[in-house]
């Protein structure tokens, strides 16, 4: 079996008619828009289509992905290596502007998501589907794989009334879908006037994990160098709404995660006496080179992944959580606002698009009885999704 083709490089070789036609056009990419030899689209698409490319827009982290941390904006770039202008949609503006968009036809979306809906590039392309249909440009997602498959979900939905840049609309936490099938059930849940075409990649199946894809894999974002760190993302990017640290700063970010009050020790057997699915715990220490608890001794937990389809990252890192407030309780606090352009709700809420998460742990329900309250929402999940669903199992 050859490899998945993205939905870039399907539109190099069966270029459509609005291509053929002079369409001027702007891509929205970063240094994971990359074809299967690592070559960047954007030089693909200046050889196939010469003369086409008018504007560059960049996401979360920059068109290059220097930026290292949440909140660290990104400046609009007047001259790149392509010679065109490439514009921050995460600085100043979270969406392209009428004047940004002016003298585009299309607009094309070629991001590598993680599948996880805190991720920002989802709501980065919700942005553009809006401004899109305000201005009437077509906007075109050029598909590329959820690196965590198709098949599993997990988590609560997002409660409508904590929507955010990091909650764009109510899904679950792991939704199982791509970028392009996000973007079909954004257009129709959310009621956008909008000319979209999702270009599908060919051989991509949703039990597909990314190394089953034969394309290499680029980081999508400076701390999810791995697939290992996608993996465990979708619950380990909680720690974000605490005082754990989520180990940025070391080279195992979102893997690693601790604090200098943590014993590591103890809490890794605290956390293996739970006997949670497809995963196990190794006690260490580390000092991160940045962010929280920079240049301190941190005892921590390194996340093992045993098993991936057993393994619940989101309810494991609430167990996390759980079990760091019922040992260092008056240590383990909730981060302040302000975080990702909101200043007034806790940033933990933020991440878990509902804020009965936090207070259920605040009222020491455990997450297993918290997932008892999500999981109905989720089979409502699967059976909604299935309208936009592309890719079969």
């Amino acid at each position: 079996m050859g490899r998945v083709l993205t939905g870039m490089e399907r539109l190099f070789q069966d270029p459509p008619g609005w291509l053929s036609s002079g369409a001027k056009v702007g891509l929205l990419v970063h240094p994971a828009s990359v074809d299967g030899r690592l070559q960047p689209v954007v030089e693909g698409f200046l050889r196939a289509f010469p003369g086409r490319l008018s504007k560059l827009f960049g996401p979360q982290h920059g068109l290059w992905g220097e930026k290292q941390d949440n909140m660290v904006l990104s400046p609009h770039e007047n001259k790149t290596p392509w010679g065109v202008p490439a514009y921050s949609l995460y600085g100043d503006q979270l969406a392209p502007t009428e004047e940004m968009l002016q003298g585009l036809d299309v607009l094309i979306v070629d991001l590598q998501d993680v599948g996880c809906r805190v991720y920002t590039y989802a709501a980065t392309m919700l942005g553009c589907l809006e401004a899109c249909a305000a201005n009437n440009l077509k906007v075109v997602v050029a598909d590329r794989p959820n690196p965590l498959g198709g098949l599993q979900v997990e988590g609560n939905l997002l409660e409508p009334a904590m929507k955010s840049f990091v909650g764009p609309h109510q899904i679950p936490m792991r939704h199982g879908l791509t970028l392009g099938e996000m973007a079909r059930l954004f257009r129709a849940e959310m009621g956008l006037q909008v000319d979209l075409e999702v270009v599908p990649m060919q051989g991509w199946r949703r039990h597909m994990y990314f190394e089953q894809t034969g394309l290499p894999w680029v980081l999508p974002s400076p701390n999810l160098p791995t697939l290992e760190s996608c993996l465990v993302y979708p619950g380990q990017v909680l720690l974000e709404g605490t005082n754990l640290s989520e180990g940025r700063g070391t080279t195992r970010p979102f893997e690693i995660f601790g604090a200098p009050f943590i014993e590591p020790f103890f809490f890794r057997d605290s956390l293996e006496a739970l006997g949670l699915p497809g995963v196990c715990f190794r006690a260490l220490y580390f000092e991160p080179t940045h962010h929280k608890w920079k240049g301190n001794r941190c005892g921590g937990i390194q996340i093992h992944i045993l098993d991936r389809e057993t393994f619940s990252p989101y309810l494991t890192s609430l167990w996390i959580i759980y079990l760091a407030r019922l040992h260092w309780g008056e240590l383990l606090h909730w981060r302040e606002p302000p975080y990702e352009f909101e200043s007034q709700r806790l940033p933990l809420d933020l991440l878990t698009g509902d804020p009965k998460v936090r207070e259920g742990l605040e009222k020491g329900l455990s997450p297993a009885e918290l997932e008892a309250w999500w999981r109905p929402h989720l089979e409502e999940w699967l059976h909604r999704r299935e309208r936009y669903l592309v890719y079969g199992n």
